[in-house]
């Protein structure tokens, strides 16, 4: 099977599709995958075109998942673009990932990403995360019962560790740049490649011009992925 064959029947879910989730969705569709899942609530704002290139000024007021499928429609058609209108909780998760072989996401709140981290880990698929802020960012991949999770990096109450966009603003390019990568890592495991950044976390400064990578370590104690899930388990066992 050829690699163009391989996307073809492969599927990806992009959870929000915002700064990372338009870039993302952009590049994997052009790149032939053969199913996306767009995962949106909101509906497009002016203020969200400095970033959002999914979206033009004529999209204002509409969905952003009926915005992205039009636009992805457009860029190639022989995509089956699948748009999911909902906010996402603890019962709609863990489903809506099994229908998918990846996931990326794109959202702008740490409990989002700590859903998405737990649906995953639960189905067993692998997850492609993405954070932005101002000129920073970063990406890291969790690969269930393999790598560290997005628990292990944020911990067990991270809320003060993402601010905002909105509030803290961010510029355009860095959501480019980030959600670029995210499309390319999650291709690179549709291909059967091994992941860039599991263990691993890409981090960037577009405005001083820096990248790294720092190891990431799974926490052993993690309450997700680690013997804290365990114990949590054993607790609601009567």
């Amino acid at each position: 099977m050829t690699l163009a064959e391989r996307l073809a029947r492969s599927s990806v879910l992009v959870v929000g599709a915002g700064g990372l989730g338009s870039p993302a969705a952009l590049a994997l569709a052009a790149s032939g995958v053969g199913r996306i899942g767009l995962v949106d609530e909101d509906r497009v704002d002016l203020s969200n075109l400095t970033r959002q290139i999914l979206h033009r000024t004529a999209d204002l007021g509409r969905a952003k998942v009926d915005s992205g499928v039009e636009r992805l429609g457009a860029l190639a058609p022989g995509v089956r673009v699948e748009a999911h209108r909902t906010r996402l909780g603890p019962a709609e998760a863990p489903s809506l990932v099994a229908g998918y072989d990846v996931v990326v996401d794109g959202s702008d709140n740490l409990d989002t990403k700590l859903l998405m981290n737990e649906a995953c880990l639960q189905e067993g698929k692998p997850l492609v995360l993405g954070a932005i802020l101002r000129f920073f960012g970063q990406v890291l991949t969790v690969v269930p019962g393999k790598t560290a999770c997005a628990r292990c990096l944020y911990g067990g109450d991270g809320g003060a560790v993402l601010a905002s966009c909105g509030r803290a603003g961010v510029l355009g390019a860095v959501a480019g740049f980030i959600g670029m990568a995210q499309a390319a890592e999650a291709l690179r495991l549709l291909a059967g490649r091994p992941p860039a950044w599991a263990d691993r976390l890409l981090t960037a400064d577009l405005w001083r011009n820096r990248m790294g990578t720092a190891p990431l370590r799974p926490d052993p104690f993690c309450e997700t992925c680690g013997a804290g899930a365990a114990k949590a388990a054993r607790l609601v066992i009567p």
